[in-house]
């Protein structure tokens, strides 16, 4: 027997029995399109830092492995480094967006990625199943780094991805968690921007998507009108946007990490709002998406 209570507390939230049946119906035949497809999906911003973001991004990545996608999570922890930098008194200094990495630096910045911010990831995930394994790009010589500029210090540039460590991770079923750090062939490492990494590693693993999670709704024409958002996109129409200004600044990187892993073999990118809960369900998996896809052929 029905219990009314419940049955208005779910209608008055939104989630009334007719309206979760017409969710689960909707996302059916995306469920059964991507069957067994890789989605690499770089985590960034809020929701690195908001429990209750982290807590749906982990439920999200679950599920996505639980109907049978391969995700692969990469992070990065721009404010967490910058925060731990702050309070051992050491001021950060930014080139063209990017931090000047010096020895100290850097082993804040893998103190904080690996040991922290993917630790954080990993436990989120695993509340729901022993599925997340944590690593860095230095592990099994998965990224080979070169130095960006040097300028810059120990900022890297991906030279090669090799995947082996994560083709084994998803034969067994279980989810990659990378932090964006990477080495030379002498061991040196690097710290990456993780929109770089996580491109690179879609390209390599040729996967069906490569997400990036932001703190943007998506690629807007105008940065000061949410109407203006651009659904979908081919390379092309978005390089001409960069030619002639519609896209400059800070969404100039994102907009070209989302370019390059299509290029090299990613199916398509797409640019969501990670501060919108469940998000990367709602781009997957209802008609309607959330955010931009970027694909290479026209839309």
């Amino acid at each position: 027997m029905t219990n009314p209570v419940t049955t208005t507390a779910a209608a008055d939230r939104g989630f009334s029995p007719e309206l979760r049946t017409k969710a689960l119906v909707e996302a059916l035949p995306y469920i059964q399109r991507f069957r067994g497809a890789i989605v690499v999906v770089k985590l960034g911003g809020n929701a690195m830092v908001d429990p209750d973001l982290s807590r749906t991004f982990a439920q999200d990545i679950v599920l996505l492995r639980s109907v049978g996608l391969r995700p692969v999570v990469v992070h990065g922890g721009a404010p967490q480094i910058g925060e731990l930098l702050d309070r051992l008194g050491k001021k950060s200094e930014f080139r063209n967006g990017l931090r000047v990495t010096d020895e100290e630096t850097l082993d804040v910045a893998r103190m904080v990625l690996v040991g922290k911010v993917g630790r954080d990831i990993v436990g989120q995930i695993n509340i729901h199943g022993a599925y997340a394994v944590g690593m860095s790009g230095e592990d099994g010589g998965l990224i080979l780094a070169a130095p960006k500029d040097p300028e810059l210090g120990f900022v890297g540039k991906v030279v090669a991805v090799n995947t082996g460590i994560i083709d084994r991770l998803l034969s067994e079923d279980l989810i990659p968690v990378i932090s964006s750090i990477g080495s030379d062939a002498n061991g040196q490492a690097y710290n990456i921007n993780a929109d770089t990494v996580a491109g690179a590693i879609a390209a390599e693993l040729e996967a069906e998507k490569v997400v990036y999670l932001t703190d943007v709704p998506g690629l807007l024409t105008d940065v000061d009108d949410l109407s203006t958002i651009v659904a979908r996109a081919s390379i092309d129409e978005l390089e001409a946007f960069i030619a002639d200004g519609t896209i400059s600044g800070g969404m100039v990187p994102k907009v070209g990490a989302c370019i390059d892993a299509v290029k090299a073999g990613a199916k398509s990118a797409h640019m969501l709002d990670g501060r919108v809960p469940h998000a990367l369900l709602l781009e997957l998996f209802t008609d309607g998406g959330i955010g931009t896809m970027i694909t290479n052929g026209s839309t």
